[in-house]
């Protein structure tokens, strides 16, 4: 298992925002895997924006928010 750092914010023209932000630590085998965990805890409809491997962006269907996911340091 992994440690992955994980915020959701607001955005405002396609832009992080950060006028709110959520803060999660969540082990799970993959990006995709903590993005599963985290939906099920605040909800589904993420969509992925880009994912390079070691960092992702998805965007909250019909909604002005993001989540941004990265691997976490121990």
């Amino acid at each position: 298992m992994n440690k992955f750092a994980v915020e959701i914010t607001d955005t405002f023209g396609g832009e992080a925002n950060y006028s709110w932000v959520k803060r999660f630590s969540v082990e799970a085998k993959s990006i995709l895997g903590a993005v599963q965990k985290v939906a099920r805890d605040q909800g589904g409809g993420w969509r992925v924006e880009y994912n390079n491997g070691d960092f992702a962006r998805y965007n909250l269907k019909g909604a002005c928010v993001c989540m941004f996911v990265e691997y976490a340091e121990d």
